[in-house]
C-alpha cells in the first residue's frame, strides 16, 4: 500500500511526510518560501539537488562518492543523514556543516526523532559462539552531546526504532508482547506499559498531547482480532479503550491514524482466501474513531485493498480497491462515499501536502499512468505516465512530483523525473548503464510553509513536454477483430467518474435529464392506459418496441443515465436485504450498515419515479 508513511512492498519504498523548513521560525513569516532540496542515493554516491524547476547539484552539500545504505532527512527538513558505509553522518542542509560523524560502519537504517534531538541506528542483529547473545543492535544518540543514551536488542527489522509523539515527551517500543513507554526522552526509566496478550502492531497517534495510540492484537483459537485506541496514559484495561472493534479474517493489519488524531483506518488481511474467490487473499477496511464509532466500509466491488489515503484535511480518505480495473472511491468521516472516480489501471493514491491535489496511480505491474484530480472540483488537470515507476513523492510545494525507478526492484533503465502536476517533465536524469539508481527523496518541510496555490489546467511550458497516455486500444480476439464492438464482447464494464455528494452538480445534472424525460414517459404511460382500454383484452398488448423487463434483466428503455440510476438504486437495495437477513438471523451490525437499512423508504420512492413508464 502507498501513503505518506508506509513502506511499498512491491517497489520498496519509504515515503515520508512532507513537512518542515531549514529557516528558523521567527523568520519563517517574512522569506519567500525555500527551493526543496532532492536527495539522490545510488551506487555512484549520495548527493543533493537544489529543488524545482532548476535542478542543479546542491553546493552547500559535498557528495558523498561511497555506497551508502541508507539516507533520510529530520522531521523538519534541517538536518541529513546517511550511512556512508564505515561512519554515519549527519550535516546541517542549509549550510552543509557536519553535526556528528559515527564510527559505525554496521550501520543499515537510521532515524531522527520528530524534533531532530536523538538519532536512533540500527545494524542487523548477530551472535558469535564467543558471544552467543550477541550486541544490542538499536542505538540512541544525543545529538548535541554525540553520547549514547541507550542500546537495546532489537533482532527484527520491522518495527525496529521507536515510535516518538510529535513532541518528544512519549517514546513507544513494542517488547515481548508488552508497549514500553519512555517520557522525555529518557530511555532508563520505563514510565508506562501497555500489555496485551501478543500485541503485534502499534501506532503512536501524530500532533499535540494528548497522544494516542492504536493497538492490534491478532486473534487465536477461534477469538477474534481487535483493534483498540487509548489515550495516554490511561490503560487500565479494556473498558478505558476509546474505541474497540473486533473482527475475524485477519493475519496482519495496518493502520493508518488521520492528521488530527481523531479516527484510524485499519486494512485487515488475509494471505489465502478459504473460498478460493481471490489469488490476492482477501482484505477488509475499518473505520474507529476516538469517540467510540465503529464502522465497515462498505467498498462496491469485490477484490484486494490496493492503498488507503486519508486527505489531509482529516474529514475524507480516497481508497483504491477491486479487481482490475480498480476503483476508486472518497469516502466522508461517516464511510459516505463522497465521490467515485469510475475504473482505471491503478493502485496507488497521493494526496498533495496542501490536500488540494490527488493522484491516482497504477504503479508495479500496471504502466504508470497517472491520474491528476482537483479534488475540491472533482475535475481531472491531467493524465501522465511515468512508465516503470518504483518511487512516487509529492514535492512539499504541492506542485512537483518525482517519480524515479530505482533497483533493487528494478536493476535496469534507472533514473528519475521531475513533473509538474500539469503533466510536463521539468527535469530528467538517466543512471549512466552500468550504475544502479536506490532512492530520491524530498526534503520535508513544516506544515504551512508552502500554502496551497490555485489550479492550473493549462500545462506548465517545458522542453522535455508532456507525457499524456495514448489512449490504448483493448485487446480482441481474432475472431472478432473484424466485427462492430458490442457490449457483450468488452471483457471489463468500464465505469465513468460519478459525483455521489448529495446537491452535487453531478446530481443537478442528472435531475434536469431526468425531468426533460418525465414528460416523456408520462405520454408514453397515458399512451399504454388508452390502448389497453379500447383493445380487446387479448389484442390488448401491442407490439412495443420496449417490453416490460424481466426481473433478473435490467431495464434498457429511456434516457442511459437514467438507466444508470435505476441499476444502482437496485444495487443498493438488493445489499440492504441482504442486510436485513443478517439482522433477522442475529448478526450485530454496524452503525453505517443501520443507516443505509433506515434509507430503505426513500430509496423505493426514487425507484418507483424513475420506473414511471418503463
Amino acid at each position: 500500500m502507498w501513503s505518506h508513511t508506509r513502506t511499498v512492498q512491491f517497489v520498496d519504498v519509504v515515503h515520508s511526510y512532507c513537512f518542515t523548513s531549514v529557516a528558523p521560525h521567527h523568520f519563517r513569516h517574512k522569506m519567500a518560501p525555500p527551493s526543496p532540496v532532492l536527495a539522490v542515493r545510488g551506487s555512484n554516491g549520495t548527493l543533493l539537488l537544489s529543488g524545482p524547476p532548476n535542478c542543479n547539484e546542491y553546493s552547500s552539500f559535498q557528495r558523498d562518492n561511497g555506497k551508502s545504505r541508507f539516507a533520510t532527512f529530520s522531521k523538519d527538513g534541517s538536518l541529513f543523514g546517511w550511512c556512508s558505509g564505515d561512519k554515519v553522518n549527519v550535516v546541517r542542509v542549509a549550510d552543509g556543516t557536519t553535526v556528528r560523524s559515527l564510527d559505525l560502519p554496521k550501520t543499515a537504517m537510521l532515524e531522527f526523532s520528530p524534533l531532530g534531538t536523538v538519532l536512533a541506528t540500527w545494524q542487523p542483529y548477530t551472535k558469535t559462539q564467543d558471544n552467543p547473545q550477541g550486541e544490542a543492535n538499536l542505538q540512541l544518540w544525543d545529538l548535541n552531546s554525540g553520547t549514547c543514551l541507550k542500546t537495546f536488542y532489537q533482532k527484527k527489522v520491522q518495527g525496529w526504532c521507536p515510535n516518538w509523539s510529535d513532541d518528544e515527551r512519549i517514546a513507544v517500543r513494542n517488547v515481548n508482547n508488552e508497549l514500553h513507554f519512555f517520557e522525555n526522552n529518557d530511555f532508563n526509566t520505563i514510565a508506562n506499559k501497555l500489555h496485551l496478550q501478543k500485541v503485534s502492531e502499534f501506532v503512536l497517534s501524530p500532533g499535540p498531547q494528548p497522544s494516542k495510540v492504536a493497538v492490534y492484537v491478532p486473534g487465536s483459537k477461534g477469538a477474534p482480532s481487535f483493534v483498540r485506541l487509548y489515550q495516554y496514559p490511561n490503560f487500565g484495561g479494556p473498558t478505558s479503550a476509546l474505541a474497540n472493534k473486533s473482527f475475524f479474517k485477519s493475519d496482519r493489519v495496518t493502520m493508518l491514524w488521520n492528521n488530527k488524531a481523531t479516527a484510524v483506518l485499519v486494512t485487515a488481511s488475509v494471505d489465502v482466501d478459504k473460498s478460493g474467490a481471490s489469488y490476492y487473499g482477501e482484505q477488509a477496511l475499518h473505520y474507529l474513531a476516538v469517540s467510540g464509532e465503529s464502522a465497515v466500509v462498505q467498498l462496491p466491488k469485490n477484490g484486494p485493498i490496493y492503498d488507503v489515503a486519508w486527505s489531509p484535511s482529516s474529514t475524507e480518505f480516497c481508497v483504491v480497491y477491486g479487481f482490475m480495473p480498480a476503483k476508486a472511491t472518497v469516502f466522508n468521516q461517516k464511510c459516505d462515499p463522497v465521490f467515485d472516480f469510475g475504473t482505471g489501471p491503478r493502485n496507488a493514491a497521493f494526496y498533495s501536502p496542501q490536500g488540494h491535489i490527488l493522484v491516482l496511480a497504477g504503479f508495479g505491474n500496471l504502466r504508470g499512468q497517472m491520474e491528476v484530480w482537483d479534488v475540491k472540483k472533482y475535475k481531472q488537470v491531467s493524465k501522465p505516465q511515468a512508465a516503470d515507476s518504483t518511487h512516487f513523492f509529492w514535492c512539499p510545494d504541492g506542485e512537483h512530483i518525482v517519480t524515479a525507478t530505482c533497483s533493487p526492484r528494478l536493476r535496469v533503465s534507472n533514473g528519475y523525473k521531475i513533473w509538474h502536476y500539469t503533466g510536463t517533465v521539468l527535469h530528467k536524469e538517466d543512471t549512466p548503464e552500468g550504475a544502479e539508481l536506490w532512492e530520491v527523496l524530498w526534503q520535508p518541510f513544516p506544515e504551512g510553509t508552502f500554502p496551497a496555490k490555485p489550479i492550473k489546467y493549462q500545462a506548465a511550458p517545458s522542453e522535455l513536454g508532456s507525457t499524456e497516455a495514448k489512449p490504448a486500444q483493448a485487446y480482441r480476439p481474432p475472431a472478432l477483430r473484424n466485427k462492430p464492438v458490442t457490449a457483450s464482447s468488452k471483457l471489463h464494464e468500464e465505469e465513468p467518474p460519478q459525483n455521489l455528494k448529495p446537491g452535487s452538480a453531478g446530481d443537478k445534472q442528472m435531475s434536469k435529464t431526468a425531468l426533460k424525460n418525465q414528460k416523456k414517459r408520462e405520454a408514453k404511460k397515458a399512451s399504454k392506459q388508452e390502448t389497453k382500454l379500447d383493445a380487446p383484452p387479448v389484442q390488448s398488448e401491442p407490439a412495443s418496441t420496449c417490453p416490460a423487463p424481466a426481473a433478473s434483466t435490467a431495464s434498457t428503455c429511456g434516457d442511459p443515465e437514467i438507466d444508470k440510476k435505476i441499476k444502482n438504486l437496485k444495487k443498493k437495495l438488493k445489499a440492504i436485504e441482504q442486510l436485513k437477513e443478517q439482522l433477522a438471523a442475529g448478526k450485530p451490525l454496524e452503525k453505517n450498515q443501520v443507516e443505509k437499512m433506515q434509507k430503505e423508504a426513500q430509496l423505493l420512492q426514487e425507484l418507483e419515479d424513475l420506473e414511471l413508464g418503463v
